[in-house]
């Protein structure tokens, strides 16, 4: 079964009509990295943002759709598109509230800590 970022770069190639080439020569990505993305069963890692942002472009979707796409491929859950306001969620902070879940229970206390020591020396309002 294919994963989510393989179903999203499968289904736009079928729609376009579009070879893997032809998407990564209108994002600026190698043609390599499409292949790979798109046949790769199980993604290990989260891809670059650049390469995110150039498959977003290739395929013309938006970068928050390939994004989540490829969260999901790495086996990351990727929460709402709008925070509590009802604005558009940072996809950065989605990614790294899922993210942490993976991690072990000592490495969660190690960001706990830098995230406390980044909070405290942001200068006060």
């Amino acid at each position: 079964m294919a994963n989510a970022l393989q179903q999203l770069i499968r289904e736009r190639l079928d729609l376009k009509g579009w070879s893997y080439g032809e998407v990564a020569r209108r994002g600026g990505i190698p043609r390599s990295t499409v292949h790979h993305l798109a046949t790769t069963d199980r993604v290990v890692r989260m891809p670059q943002s650049t390469t995110l942002e150039g498959l977003s472009k290739g395929l013309e979707l938006p970068l928050d759709t390939v994004r989540r796409a490829a969260a999901e491929a790495c086996g990351i859950h990727v929460y709402g598109t709008e925070d509590t306001a009802g604005r558009p969620a940072d996809p950065e902070v989605d990614l790294l509230i899922a993210s942490v879940q993976k991690l072990s229970a000592d490495d969660r206390r190690h960001v706990a800590a830098l995230v406390e020591s980044l909070l405290d020396r942001t200068p006060k309002q």
